[in-house]
């Protein structure tokens, strides 16, 4: 017994939530409003941008010092759209910077007045995205960060007089008296509602169908000198005054209903504090299934056939109550039941069609007729819509300025493809590649959803064929880093300088318009199954020659003719000096010390003429200033192939720069080391990557090392000499820790590059 006591008072602990709270007096309320108004006082947009903003997480900015960011941020949608669902929706970087404006402008505007269509291609998400959407909406305004309140009234029976005395029988009794005065079609229909009726001996409950703020029964006309002496004069009580989102607290009306009964009550009563002690705040409480806060309506779904609702046994005791059969009409539609809540249309086809031209009226006034009264709807109202249903509504022109498009494409984001991925055949999958070949895959796919040409990107960028060791003749390569919201480092010191905000945002408006062709997020999927399946093998890593041939071979006839033209060439030759620069990175190992001291000679050096002595400032060394001294230093810095012009004139440009800002400025006002001046690390950062370039070169003759590469980590491994043990292992190792290999994929990638002859294809 005592574990069973244990286990039920934990149940009733963990149950006990904000939606199962007794309802609390008018008075009780505004002391809420007074100590949390910002939380208290939200309406179904504020909510819902409270929501979104709490579960998407801010990413770090990768370039927190760029002058010309555009604020493009890595939002984190993971506890939005993955966490708890069954079905995950992945936002790339481009929809959730999309997202987030949109909902954040939720509090900016007017916001009654719109629709809002997610707009997107078939395969998309769009279902995936907005049922996980109002899942989590639905999860936080049943929490008590989303805790908002709705008006009930309490009519208090010995202060209105008593009912009849069959009112009180028992309720068994008043079933079966009130069951002869009701059709027998509608006796089920009467059950339900009676059995929502809660009654009291003191008191009947009458909740609003349209689940209004109990602050909007203050009439409007009173309602800014009430709040003027409810708030001191701090920031909340400025921006309540002041801004947009706070407006419908003195515009908005209550319901028909409720205003009836105060003006019924009020009439009776003579005091507006007596009405208020009849009025009471209780959480409201969200439910799709039961459509209560929520509704969700899909094409096929019929329309409901009882358009007017009602409560007849709430009815007559409120007409009994107030004595009046026409003061108080309890009567509603579906809409209130979604009023200061969300209704929502999947897909504007069949009935979804009628009931978003039925919405007209709504997003026009924020009125809907119900019999001889109006009804408020203040709803976030949502629909979803493939390009090509928007001919159901082009004839309806008066929709144009109260609709606002939201596109939801397929994904662009080379990152979150490779999510989708992990999450469809799991995260293993990644030990069976060779690094980047993955993201190749993505970007394989991504490229048939991107437009052809991008004018933006070209009037940046100019002549493309400088990057062609990089990228494709569309750009399409560079295209997708940038919407990763990564900047390539290869792109010329004038590239970057003139990759300015107007040229960001041009380029981000471009992806408005991509997305809707190309391989879906379902063809995308099976694309990869059939791709992953048949060549994943214990001993082998999936690599680029697979990925190659699978598109160019084995599924050639219906999918090159979406793949651009050249496009896998043009990443096959990106992989390849990418990989090729790795392995030198990883090869290449130097003596720092002499490195810095060339340098430094070389800048005292170039301040005399050829033929000189004298002793370097900064070394100390006895320096012999000859042309062969320069010789010597410049090829590592301009290569072997520069010629005694090129030379010279390098030579010449240093020393100007030397005399005019590093000597002048840096040093002597800046009081720097001469290896902390600009020109110093420009130097070196040359003279390094020089170095490597030609770090290969002494290997690629050599048939033992290769030999030594294919049998790395085996026992033959040991037979070799010395010193290529060491260059193999130095090599392994660091393609291990810089760039993240394993060792079966670091001696693979390896024998790629020496058997490819990658140092040869991109030596010029």
């Amino acid at each position: 017994m005592d574990n069973i006591n244990k286990a039920m008072q934990l149940l009733n602990r963990d149950m006990n939530e904000p939606g199962l709270q007794t309802p609390i007096s008018f008075e009780k309320f505004i002391g809420k409003v007074a100590s949390n108004p910002s939380v208290v006082m939200r309406n179904v947009f504020q909510i819902f941008r409270d929501m979104v903003l709490n579960y998407v997480e801010r990413g770090e900015d990768e370039y927190p010092d760029d002058p010309e960011s555009v604020d493009f941020v890595d939002y984190d949608c993971t506890r939005l759209f993955i966490e708890d669902s069954d079905h995950p929706f992945f936002a790339d970087r481009l929809f959730a910077n999309r997202l987030i404006k949109q909902v954040e402008s939720f509090t900016r505007g007017t916001q009654q007045n719109k629709i809002y269509i997610f707009e997107g291609p078939p395969g998309g998400g769009k279902s995936t995205f907005l049922n996980n959407l109002l899942m989590k909406f639905e999860a936080y305004a049943n929490t008590g960060e989303g805790l908002r309140h709705e008006a009930v009234w309490r009519l208090d029976r010995k202060v209105l007089g008593n009912l009849p005395v069959h009112e009180a029988a028992t309720p068994l009794i008043s079933k079966v008296c009130q069951l002869l005065e009701v059709p027998e079609k509608d006796r089920t229909d009467f059950l339900k509602a009676q059995d929502t009726v809660q009654t009291t001996d003191t008191y009947i409950e009458i909740p609003c169908p349209s689940h209004d703020n109990p602050i909007l029964m203050i009439p409007k006309n009173h309602r800014r000198s009430f709040f003027d002496e409810l708030f001191a004069n701090d920031e909340f009580k400025w921006k309540l005054f002041t801004e947009k989102e706070y407006e419908w607290v003195f515009k908005d009306n209550p319901c028909t209903i409720c205003s009836s009964l105060y003006q019924a009550l009020l009439h009776t009563l003579k005091s507006p504090l007596e009405v208020f002690k009849m009025l009471y705040a209780q959480p409201f409480r969200f439910n799709r299934r039961l459509g209560e806060g929520i509704s969700v309506f899909n094409p096929g779904d019929k329309p409901i056939r009882q358009v007017v609702l009602t409560n007849a046994m709430l009815q007559d005791r409120i007409n009994a109550l107030l004595k009046d059969s026409n003061q108080v009409k309890y009567i509603f539609s579906r809409y209130a039941k979604t009023n200061n809540g969300v209704y929502a249309l999947m897909d504007i086809k069949s009935h979804n069609i009628e009931r978003l031209i039925e919405l007209h009226n709504i997003v026009s006034e924020g009125l809907h007729k119900v019999d001889d009264i109006e009804e408020n709807v203040n709803s976030l109202l949502i629909a979803l819509m493939n390009p090509e249903d928007k001919n159901s509504i082009k004839d309806f022109q008066s929709f144009s300025d109260r609709i606002e498009y939201i596109n939801i494409p397929y994904v662009l984001d080379i990152n979150t493809e490779v999510k989708i991925y992990r999450a469809i055949f799991g995260k293993h999958i990644d030990g069976s590649f060779l690094p980047r070949v993955l993201h190749n895959f993505a970007r394989t796919i991504i490229a048939t959803r991107l437009n052809t040409k991008s004018k933006a990107v070209l009037e940046w960028i100019g002549n493309p064929s400088k990057y062609k060791l990089y990228c494709d003749k569309d750009l399409s390569l560079l295209k997708m880093e940038l919407y990763t919201g990564y900047i390539p480092p290869w792109l010329t010191e004038e590239d970057y300088k003139s990759f300015t905000a107007k040229v960001r945002r041009k380029i981000l408006t471009e992806a408005e318009s991509e997305g809707e062709k190309g391989f879906s997020g379902r063809d995308s999927i099976k694309i990869f199954n059939a791709f992953y399946s048949p060549f994943t093998q214990e001993n082998k890593l999936i690599n680029m020659t697979n990925l190659r041939d699978f598109f160019t071979k084995r599924r050639a006839k219906d999918m090159n003719t979406d793949i651009p033209d050249g496009f896998l060439d043009s990443l096959l030759r990106m992989y390849n000096y990418t990989i090729l620069q790795e392995v030198k990175e990883s090869l290449y190992y130097y003596n720092e010390e002499q490195i810095s001291l060339d340098i430094q000679n070389y800048l005292f050096a170039i301040n005399f003429e050829s033929g000189s002595e004298a002793k370097c400032n900064y070394t100390g060394e006895k320096l012999e200033i000859t042309d062969a001294f320069f010789e010597s230093i410049e090829n590592r810095l301009l290569g072997s192939k520069a010629n005694n012009y090129k030379r010279k004139q390098f030579r010449r440009e240093a020393q100007k720069e030397y005399t005019s800002r590093t000597l002048t400025q840096e040093i002597m006002l800046e009081d720097k080391p001469i290896t902390e001046t600009n020109l110093y690390q420009l130097l070196h950062e040359q003279y390094v990557r020089n170095l490597k370039e030609k770090v290969l070169d002494p290997f690629l003759e050599n048939e033992n090392f290769r030999r030594a590469i294919k049998d790395y980590d085996t026992e033959t491994f040991k037979t070799y000499d010395k010193r290529i043990r060491n260059d193999v292992t130095f090599l392994i190792d660091n393609l291990c820790r810089k760039f993240r290999y394993t060792k079966q994929g670091a001696r693979e990638v390896c024998m790629y590059v020496v058997d490819s002859n990658l140092a040869k294809e991109f030596a010029n």
